[in-house]
């Protein structure tokens, strides 16, 4: 794959850098880990492999090799060829076709999975960016003009996948079927935001604790990879006190002295000294992650019995997908 036109931050990421905060070192990886696993699904990859992440505005990228690919995430507007192409399915390209984006309609963050995996070496046991650090991903950095990806080898539900496809002398053809439209994280209600009440949840006021769950409060451009600040009714502490840091996890609330909370994501610090008024619901990660500045949510209360519950059907809801590819591909291999 070539890099025509870069985007405004394309890097390569995986699921994480594991095992090595306790030295200093951030997980990294992807912000919306629920568009990654299915994209990779859907090309027949391990559900942790590399793939790319686009903000806002996509790359264009010519594609040097006969590739299997799917984006999957934010609508960035992909074409192919100057020729519209859907998400969230497998799509055969040809060698010498060209993959662009455009306006940014809904999400801001789209991935792109190719078969294989994009093929960069690993740093500590992964293949994310970690753009502070400068290693990682593709040279440490996100990606320029005139650089070059290669994929890894495809698996053999990889090369399975690509077998169903017909008239492979087309410059890409899209395949029939997808995942579920129903199951798509972009019908879900995007402004509410469910949460666990945090370790400090008590901490805070009566009125802060109703002020956060029946109030609006606005993503906003001091925003990014490692937290997204939002803006609000200020949020207050029954008393001030010390703090000591402890660690910190993807999802997790902390609410500052100024009283608006930030939303720990991908590049979050190893350990954090603020007060935790509440962590996510891991099914909403995605939601989180697909915000753009100026856009508002309404955080709500649930147990942790109901987010189990949650992402147990969520997880229910990838088996499925995986299970719906393998019927393909053996009636593909019946037909056959």
């Amino acid at each position: 794959m070539k890099i025509i036109k870069p985007g405004l931050q394309t890097t390569v990421q995986d699921a994480g850098r594991y095992g090595y905060q306790r030295y200093g070192v951030i997980v990294s990886g992807v912000m919306d880990r629920l568009a990654q696993r299915i994209g990779n699904i859907l090309v027949g990859n391990d559900v942790d492999a590399a793939v790319l992440e686009m903000t806002m505005k996509g790359p264009e990228i010519e594609f040097e090799e006969d590739s299997l690919i799917t984006v999957t995430g934010g609508d960035l507007s992909p074409t192919i060829n100057d020729q519209s192409v859907k998400r969230w399915r497998p799509v055969y390209v040809k060698a010498g076709t060209t993959l662009k984006f455009g306006a940014c309609k809904s999400g801001c963050r789209a991935y792109l999975a190719v078969g294989g995996g994009v093929d960069v070496p690993e740093v500590m046991g992964s293949r994310s960016t970690y753009l502070r650090a400068e290693f990682g991903g593709f040279n440490g950095r996100a990606l320029k003009e005139g650089d070059r990806l290669t994929s890894g080898t495809p698996s053999e539900r990889s090369k399975q996948i690509l077998a169903l496809f017909v008239n492979l002398d087309e410059p890409f053809i899209e395949s029939d079927w997808s995942f579920a439209s129903e199951w798509s994280p972009e019908l879900r209600d995007q402004t509410v935001i469910r949460f666990i009440p945090g370790r400090e949840w008590m901490d805070f006021t009566n009125e802060s604790q109703e002020l956060f769950t029946e109030t609006e409060f606005e993503l906003t451009p001091q925003s990014d990879r490692m937290g997204f600040r939002f803006k609000g009714e200020k949020l207050k502490r029954t008393h001030e006190r010390d703090m000591i840091s402890e660690g910190v996890a993807f999802g997790t609330i902390q609410v500052p002295s100024e009283g608006n909370p930030i939303v720990l994501l991908a590049d979050r610090q190893t350990a954090g000294g603020y007060p935790k008024i509440a962590q996510i619901a891991s099914v909403d990660f995605s939601k989180v992650t697909q915000l753009k500045p100026g856009e508002k949510v309404r955080f709500q209360k649930i147990t942790q019995k109901e987010a189990e519950m949650l992402v147990l059907e969520q997880e229910q809801h990838l088996q499925q997908l995986e299970q719906g590819i393998s019927l393909k591909l053996r009636e593909g291999s019946e037909i056959g």
